[in-house]
């Protein structure tokens, strides 16, 4: 059963999406840390000491409100984004990063998953950082829920009156779901309850909608990003002495067909062409926006992606 479990999880994370890549990689962080701490517990039973090195392991990977914590763990910026050692709050990130990943996935593309993921979570780091710094609370930050807080705005700006079918309410469209849970944010700050993290939510929240914002004007944030991210993974590879070793990439891969035209009846040689898909005409407008920006599209090309966001 153990050996089926782990095949499974090694094709999800080959053939699967990049939301589904994350949430591996964030539930792998959660069971090791975990393991960890049951194996102190078992080797210094409820002596203290177990819990010291415990926190101290973890603090080695938050984001540090202090200067010279964060100057000598630099990596405690990315890091932490992928820490968690509270189930419900694990839980409840994975759950919101599946239901807002996909719908931003299909909107704008795979590939603008990981790097709005992080933006958005560094973003969120930072916030805590300053604020932390001139209120004086919390010491450290953990958590993916910056970055998911990021994925939730973009499908909320892409998408505002897409429905969600909630438990127990019924369908109500992303853009009230967004403000609920921005309100929530506000409030927990209001009431001094995690201060830091809701304000790093709302560090998240606010790049998420400032990445759709450049996006939609034609500048990707993702391109430098994912540039960085190919560069690490061939470096590794070429540690490794196999540079071009096949596999999964968890970076930029740009599926956008460029220069691609969407009208439905164009010639070919004097023949008809083939109708596009409607991934294909779909990829064409999202090019056609990344090179001229939202207001260069026709009223049928806006019909056409209003249309798209909705029935997604």
């Amino acid at each position: 059963m153990v050996q089926s479990i782990w095949d499974d999880v090694k094709a999800a994370f080959s053939h699967g999406n990049m939301v589904s890549r994350l949430i591996i990689i964030n539930v792998a962080v959660f069971i090791f840390v975990w393991l960890l701490y049951l194996l102190l517990l078992i080797s210094f039973g409820h002596t203290g000491d177990n819990q010291r090195l415990f926190n101290n392991f973890i603090e080695y990977f938050c984001m540090s409100a202090e200067w010279q914590h964060l100057l000598t763990r630099p990596w405690g910026l990315i890091t932490n984004m992928f820490l968690h050692q509270e189930p419900l709050h694990i839980l409840f990130n994975m759950l919101f990063l599946y239901w807002f990943g996909r719908i931003v996935g299909d909107l704008i593309g795979d590939q603008r998953i990981l790097p709005l993921y992080l933006i958005g979570g560094i973003a969120g780091a930072l916030l805590f950082f300053a604020f932390a710094n001139l209120l004086n609370m919390g010491q450290f930050a953990m958590g993916a829920s910056a970055g998911v807080m990021a994925i939730v705005v973009a499908a909320g700006v892409l998408s505002p009156d897409r429905e969600m079918h909630l438990l127990l309410i019924g369908p109500v469209r992303l853009k009230y779901v967004v403000l609920v849970l921005l309100i929530l944010d506000l409030v927990s700050i209001g009431k001094n309850m995690n201060t830091g993290g809701h304000i790093a939510h709302l560090g998240g929240a606010a790049m998420g909608a400032l990445f759709i914002q450049r996006l939609r004007s034609g500048s990707d944030w993702s391109i430098p990003v994912n540039m960085v991210l190919e560069a690490i993974v061939r470096f590794f590879r070429k540690i490794k002495g196999n540079p071009r070793q096949s596999g999964p990439r968890m970076v930029y891969k740009n599926t956008v067909k460029t220069h691609q035209k969407t009208d439905r009846s164009k010639q070919t040689n004097g023949k008809t062409a083939a109708k596009p898909s409607h991934q294909e005409e779909l990829d064409a407008i999202l090019d056609k926006i990344k090179q001229s920006g939202y207001d260069s599209l026709n009223d049928e090309e806006k019909e056409f992606l209003f249309n798209a966001s909705k029935n997604k």
